[in-house]
């Protein structure tokens, strides 16, 4: 409870205000709620599923690693879009990345293994790692370009470390690592793999993999780092986040893969995962290329962006995602989300993310909401003595 979510609970709190003050009175960034219109063949793959296939065929228990029609439809996908070799049995149906995330550790982890996030880092990891009785070892942000603080990784790596988390775009800081960087990451990986005689698995947490602006790319890691396990979620490729739906994906050449495969199943099962939902997995293997619209976000962060600029905020300029981080003045984050309270704009500190003295604004809202803030932020700036103040 002490742990609970920063970004929950300032969820809740907009939620009280709405209720005083009236929903379209209140500007809450809390929550990563993707609200960009779900893609029409969502519906038409669904409404198609139920009127055309056996409920028993749609609605039954299967394999717990999935359908197999759909592992290889996911499989075939991963093969033609990235240059893999992938079959079925390389990928499982998961509950969302989240529900993933937590196959994999419950795997890999004994009590007091270490797992390692850069900063900033998606909140819930820490979580993650203490369910299975290991412990996240955390590389302190670089604060100047928001990439993988790699001078600082070397000496949290020991004898204890199973995995590195990375989350490429990244929530909150919307950066975007390069391909030359991972590589270098995976280059660190391999010469600790070498000196402790294990493997140290890197797990690619991308749920915001297509959510990429300016021609930005997401390399695949697995196409050139071996010991890597992919993690993915259509939450907001489809926005369709309540439905908890992604897979994982692991290639042969993994060190232990003939020991990891049938572990991560029976982690999905004894978790209480069981299965990834049926339906929805019979309705994302025909939407697979299927994409939101990039543009609904993109004119959100442009505006928004351009706007905390103009009114003197320190803000990151996001490369992917659809978040915003804004350096608090003076160094405070809890008092500046409650100065931004004052004017009913709902903000989540980033202490939690591994970076105090910043907070994180979700622009992943309908764009009316982005032009009914701008008024509130500022009279924010206003308050804060910000040179943009007007």
């Amino acid at each position: 409870m002490e742990g609970n979510s920063a970004i929950r609970k300032m969820f809740e709190r907009g939620q009280e205000l709405a209720a005083s003050f009236g929903r379209e009175n209140v500007y809450d960034f809390s929550l990563g709620n993707p609200m960009a219109p779900v893609p029409y063949e969502v519906k038409n793959a669904v409404i198609s599923i139920l009127e055309n296939q056996e409920p028993q065929d749609v609605h039954g228990y299967m394999k717990n690693a999935g359908y197999d029609e759909v592992r290889e439809k996911v499989a075939e996908n991963l093969n033609r879009r990235f240059l893999m070799s992938y079959d079925k049995e390389d990928i499982i149906m998961t509950n969302g990345a989240a529900g993933g995330l937590n196959v994999v550790l419950r795997t890999l982890l004994n009590p007091g293994d270490e797992v390692i996030a850069f900063a900033p880092f998606f909140t819930e990891y820490r979580a993650y790692a203490e369910n299975y009785g290991g412990k996240l070892s955390v590389v302190p942000p670089d604060t100047e370009s928001f990439q993988l603080n790699l001078s600082a990784l070397p000496k949290l790596l020991g004898r204890r470390t199973r995995a590195v988390i990375i989350n490429n775009p990244n929530n909150p800081s919307g950066a975007l690592y390069p391909r030359e960087q991972l590589e270098r990451l995976g280059a660190l990986l391999q010469e600790a793999e070498e000196r402790y005689e294990r493997p140290i698995y890197l797990i690619c947490d991308e749920p915001y993999r297509e959510l990429v602006y300016d021609g930005g790319v997401v390399p695949y890691v697995p196409g050139f780092l071996r010991n890597s396990i992919y993690l993915y979620s259509f939450s907001k490729t489809l926005s369709i986040p309540g439905e908890r739906i992604g897979y994982l994906a692991l290639r042969k050449e993994v060190d232990g893969y003939e020991e990891l495969m049938p572990a991560l199943v029976i982690a999905n099962r004894c978790l209480g995962f069981v299965n990834a939902p049926s339906l929805f997995q019979r309705a994302i293997a025909e939407c697979l290329d299927v994409r939101t619209t990039l543009d609904f976000y993109d004119k959100n962060r442009r505006l928004l962006y351009a706007e905390l600029l103009s009114l003197g905020f320190d803000c990151a300029k996001p490369e992917g995602a659809f978040y915003l981080l804004v350096r608090a003045p003076g160094g405070d984050a809890q008092a500046f989300a409650r100065a931004a309270e004052e004017q009913r704009i709902i903000v989540v500190p980033t202490d939690g993310f591994g970076l105090p003295g910043y907070v994180r604004i979700a622009y992943c809202v309908p764009g009316k909401v982005i032009e009914r803030s701008l008024p509130a932020f500022s009279a924010l700036a206003a308050a804060l003595g910000l040179s943009g103040a007007r």
